[in-house]
């Protein structure tokens, strides 16, 4: 076994669980995965994967195979970082997994300035709902709603935020300022979609919304957002985005607020790896600058 290559294929079959999708993953041909991972269970004398028609499972080989190649992984990553950081260059690659939100408001704004400043990092924003696993390496940083359960992660409270009531200016106009938490079983509001709310700090404004006309749902903040700025209703949204843009207004802000927290987490054996640090550092700046708006 001499190719560092091969254990990163394997990584990747592991993780993804089956040759088709690690091979998506990885920007390479099925073929050339099946090929490699042969190659690698070859070099070892030992079976690592049980090949079936939907996928891959691990063999107990392979379960302890995995142990050891994360730890290989681990070192390839900090001793490449470290060899560039000894010049003061940070570079390589850093995947950082948040909600759309956060992604879309708060780390896109101000990406560029990162770049200017790491020319040779590379950021990779994952704007998504699903359960990202940092322990499975599906990325270096999360930004989360919920306090993580993985418990061998380090975990660190980034802020609370407030959200709030907001309407468009032109929603208000054509049907009228709202007074009370009542009057809003008789106007159409913005929310997800019920079936797909997939976390519990989402549910907070069932109360609000459980006797109003379903004007729009969506799954995704943003759309949600297009929507309120267009006209179509009323909704919540954070205080630290909506609070800032003409072409929403506050709403019941006496009534309606709600406080929410974002954690930010980090593998152990990634945190103190130069890039990671940059782009938790950089997080942290946004973070600092926008404190009053929170």
């Amino acid at each position: 076994m001499e190719n560092w290559d091969d254990i990163r294929i394997f990584l990747a079959v592991a993780r993804q669980g089956g040759l088709t999708s690690a091979a998506q993953h990885l920007g390479i041909n099925h073929t050339t995965v099946a090929r490699r991972l042969t190659g690698l269970e070859t070099a070892l004398h030992t079976r690592l994967v049980n090949r079936t028609p939907t996928g891959v499972t691990l063999t107990p080989a392979g379960q302890n195979f995995l142990y050891h190649a994360e730890r290989i992984e681990i070192e390839a990553q900090a001793a490449e970082q470290r060899v560039y950081s000894a010049d003061g260059t940070v570079s390589g690659k850093v995947r950082l997994a948040t909600r759309e939100g956060v992604g879309a408001w708060l780390i896109c704004p101000k990406v560029a300035q990162l770049k200017r400043r790491y020319p040779a990092l590379n950021l990779d924003l994952v704007s998504e709902a699903r359960t990202i696993s940092l322990l499975k390496r599906d990325a270096d940083i999360t930004i989360s709603l919920q306090y993580p359960s993985q418990s061998r992660v380090i975990v660190q409270k980034l802020t609370d935020y407030r959200l709030g009531l907001f309407a468009s200016p032109g929603y208000l106009s054509e049907y009228g300022p709202i007074n009370s938490i009542e009057e809003l079983n008789n106007r159409d509001v913005v929310w997800y979609v019920d079936d797909f709310v997939d976390i519990e700090e989402q549910r907070y404004m069932q109360r609000i919304v459980a006797n109003s006309r379903a004007g729009f749902r969506a799954t995704n903040i943003l759309a949600q957002y297009a929507a309120l700025v267009s006209g179509m209703g009323v909704g919540i949204i954070p205080v630290y985005q909506a609070g800032q843009d003409p072409n929403l207004v506050r709403v019941l802000p006496d009534q309606v607020e709600e406080m929410r927290t974002y954690w930010l987490s980090v593998h152990p054996d990634a945190q103190d790896l130069p890039n990671v640090r940059a782009v938790i550092d950089f997080i942290l700046e946004i973070v600092r600058e926008k404190k009053a708006s929170f």
